[in-house]
């Protein structure tokens, strides 16, 4: 059955074009009304993540045109569904992975599309690890496939993305060396994360020191001509995971162009007889084709990064939480780089 929503008003943040974060919008509207198959998810916590920063700048590779809403993920509780939904969801908190619109007190998303979020995990929480832990997940487990006893090197370890991937590369029974600057070293030490500081260390010596025979897997979302080291760094067998161009944030003209140099590379090394493989992660991967699929696997990595924050395994790095009309000051605060985890948005 249908439920009409009109009690509540719709608040979400527009990305009008190019802007600084203070030319960020807030738009007031009706909140949606779900059709066939949706659900309306009532915002409890979204986040800003390296997308959003680059969609500012209109680098994201493949982000709509101007306006639009931005926010990658989010979560909520399920406010109303519409025609052929499982009347049980209402009501229950849930997470989704969305891409753009999540910058929003309330959200329509397909229903096939959400993930329960366990009882007792908080909305904040959870936000961290949605598409932070799904991508720690996947790159770690179905692209490097690591195991116990292997040694990984994690680029940017105090991030949103990396703070989750050195936690569960541990909880595999891996050895992590992790970079970042000097005041992010004695957290990631905690976790048991060797530290390298990328600002003043010779990174490649440093990790030949730590690492001899090379690392059995590189995460690097740095991109840039330090990929080469990061290549260079592995170990017979090894395996680099490329997943982003922070270095070329600021830079500017195509948003396209870094990301398709990183595929030239990629392509190329895989070509040669080298024992060693290189891929470009894109969460999104095999959407197209088969969303079924898709659902499935993610619904299924998600579900896992969620168990492993029960069992303490992974601790959600919450850099700070804003109200989402201060989200110039949350976007500010993100890309300062001086913070640890993930800045959340609440409404």
């Amino acid at each position: 059955m249908e439920v009409i929503v009109n009690a509540e008003e719709l608040v979400e943040v527009v990305l009008p074009g190019k802007v600084e974060p203070d030319g960020l919008q807030l738009r007031h509207g009706t909140v949606p009304t779900p059709g066939a198959g949706q659900v309306v998810i009532r915002m409890e916590a979204t986040g800003i993540s390296f997308a959003e920063q680059q969609m500012r700048r209109g680098r994201y590779y493949d982000q709509p045109p101007f306006p639009f809403v931005p926010g990658y993920d989010l979560v909520g509780t399920v406010l109303a569904a519409g025609p052929g939904v499982e009347p049980g969801l209402t009501g229950a908190r849930v997470a989704a992975l969305v891409k753009v619109g999540g910058w929003a007190s309330h959200v329509l998303v397909d229903a096939a599309d959400v993930v329960p979020v366990p009882a007792g995990v908080g909305a904040a929480e959870a936000e961290t690890l949605v598409v932070n832990g799904i991508t720690a997940w996947q790159m770690l487990h179905r692209k490097a496939r690591v195991r116990a006893g292997q040694t990984v090197l994690v680029h940017g370890a105090n991030g949103g993305v990396g703070s989750v991937l050195v936690q569960l590369a541990r909880a595999a029974g891996a050895q992590v060396i992790g970079t970042a600057s000097a005041r992010h070293h004695d957290p990631l030490r905690e976790m048991g994360v060797e530290p390298v500081d990328y600002r003043t260390d010779d990174i490649p010596a440093r990790v030949r020191a730590l690492a001899p025979g090379g690392v059995d897997a590189v995460f690097d979302h740095v991109g840039g001509p330090g990929i080469v080291d990061s290549w260079r760094l592995l170990a017979p067998g090894g395996t680099l995971v490329s997943y982003g161009s922070a270095s070329t944030r600021d830079d500017q003209g195509s948003g396209q162009l870094p990301v398709l140099k990183l595929l030239g590379r990629v392509w190329l090394w895989n070509a040669l007889p080298n024992r060693r493989h290189a891929c470009f992660f894109n969460v999104w991967a095999g959407r197209a084709l088969s969303r079924k699929c898709f659902r499935a696997r993610l619904r299924a990595d998600l579900t896992q990064v969620f168990t492993a924050l029960q069992r303490g395994e992974v601790t959600a790095q919450i850099a700070a939480q804003l109200p989402l009309a201060r989200v110039a000051d949350a976007l500010r605060l993100a890309e300062s780089g001086t913070v640890a985890g993930k800045v959340v948005l609440n409404p």
